[in-house]
């Protein structure tokens, strides 16, 4: 019997992309936040614009290898900023606000359609509802859900930034089991990559792996298609979802009063 249903981010409940000249307008967001803090790195928004994706790549390999998400500053300084040589400290004030700035504005998201009325519907069958997102920042989740006004029906938000465990690790998952109270036969999640979210879910032993489709990360799954790694169901769109769930739930009762009446 699924008691609660949890939520990828990005890619599942918004999606995402970097329009044409975003990634030059996000470098010079950086920078005039550096220099705000009096840090002048001389570096150009163009030149910025074309080490960031080469270092987040660096970084998204080394916390992919390790499962382990580090601090801001850690990423920052050491990742993110590594050509400028500004030192932890002179970071350490607003690291988290860049942290926040790279997943909030880096990248044109959109939320899914019928994101609030497709919550409101699994609330109002008796889920709890949270999030498990693999993210940099600690405070971008709880304001995305706030903005989308879906915050009031989460029982639990967690995160990579927060816990230091990245999916797919089954330890992230077993914070949202002892948080909830639940168990994994009682945890239904839903998330858009295989390398992540289905194998996250399937390591943990969780009952059900709802897959959205999303082609923006679509990279991340390279050669993972056929790996044995699947998900219960795969769907297009949030709104589906809810279906799903009476389905499988009802599915659950009727064993379990076949069972009874043996």
């Amino acid at each position: 019997m699924i008691r609660a249903v949890l939520f990828d981010l990005g890619g599942t409940l918004h999606t995402g992309d970097m329009p044409r000249g975003r990634d030059i307008w996000f470098a010079r967001r950086v920078l005039d936040r550096l220099a705000d803090y009096g840090i002048a790195v001389g570096a150009t928004p163009e030149e910025l614009a074309e080490k960031l994706p080469v270092n987040s790549e660096i970084y998204k390999h080394h916390s992919e290898q390790t499962l382990r998400e580090l601090s801001s500053v850690e990423i920052w300084n050491d990742y993110f900023l590594r050509d400028y040589h500004i030192g932890r400290e002179r970071l350490a004030p607003l690291a988290e606000e860049l942290s926040f700035l790279y997943d909030y504005e880096r990248p044109r998201v959109m939320r899914r359609p019928q994101l609030k009325e497709t919550m409101e519907q699994l609330r109002d069958m008796g889920l709890r509802l949270g999030v498990i997102s693999n993210i940099i920042s600690r405070s971008v989740v709880p304001h995305f859900l706030a903005e989308y006004d879906i915050d009031r029906y989460m029982d639990c938000v967690i995160t990579s930034a927060e816990t230091g465990i990245r999916k797919p690790d089954p330890e992230i998952f077993r914070v949202a089991e002892r948080r909830l109270g639940l168990a994994p036969e009682e945890l239904a999640y839903v998330g858009d990559t295989i390398s992540r979210d289905v194998r996250g879910t399937r390591n943990a032993g969780w009952a059900l792996m709802i897959r959205i489709r999303f082609p923006g990360t679509a990279h991340r799954d390279a050669g993972l298609e056929n790996a044995g790694f699947e998900p219960d169901f795969t769907v297009n769109e949030l709104y589906e979802i809810p279906a799903i769930i009476r389905s499988v739930n009802a599915s659950s009762n009727g064993a379990a009063l076949t069972r009874s009446n043996l």
